[in-house]
């Protein structure tokens, strides 16, 4: 089994499910430069198509034991590259969110002791609350918020269903509010001040 070269790409799906690392080096072989033109063409930055692409092999190596190819790797691993640049527009328009939402917030606040003294309380009693969830609780939560990943890619990553990590969401998002109900009266206090 020497050359790999030779192989048509559904032999070498059937040997990437068998562990062949050499399966996997001829299909990276065949397709990175064709997904990183293809992630170029969308992204216009050559460290992020890289990024994307290394992200997608090494997804494909992890799951290669449960790939599901309806079509032909070209297709799939297409689809993939339109997936994760989509995913990271949508993560940037997050952060370009929440950059923008700090700016108004600190330009509006006054910067006061008793304002800096609540913010860490606040700060302070969300990582606690945090913390007092269930370890699979918390897990999806820091996921979803801290790391601003997908319910699919979060349930990917822990190896539970999407309706699992929604569930689960929704459950730490209760307790959260539950626990920080009482912030809720200082900071209307705060605002109507």
């Amino acid at each position: 089994m020497g050359d790999f070269t030779k192989f048509s790409d559904q032999q070498l799906i059937l040997l990437l499910k068998q562990d062949k690392l050499s399966a996997f080096k001829e299909i990276y072989a065949r397709y990175w430069k064709k997904l990183y033109s293809e992630s170029y063409k969308r992204l216009k930055d050559k460290e992020l198509a890289e990024e994307v692409v290394q992200e997608i092999f090494t997804n494909f190596w992890l799951k290669r034991q449960s790939l599901q190819i309806t079509t032909t790797i070209t297709g799939y691993l297409y689809l993939a590259v339109a997936n994760q640049v989509i995913d990271r527009y949508r993560k940037e328009l997050v952060r370009s969110k929440y950059r923008e939402t700090f700016k108004v917030v600190h330009s509006e606040v006054d910067n006061s002791t008793e304002d800096t003294i609540m913010l860490k309380e606040l700060t302070s009693t969300i990582e606690t609350e945090v913390n007092q969830l269930p370890d699979r609780c918390r897990s999806v939560y820091e996921l979803s918020r801290n790391e601003y990943k997908t319910n699919k890619e979060i349930a990917t990553y822990l190896g539970i269903s999407e309706k699992t990590v929604e569930n689960q969401l929704t459950k730490a998002l209760k307790k959260l509010r539950l626990g920080l109900s009482h912030y809720l009266v200082v900071i209307l206090i705060f605002f109507v001040k």
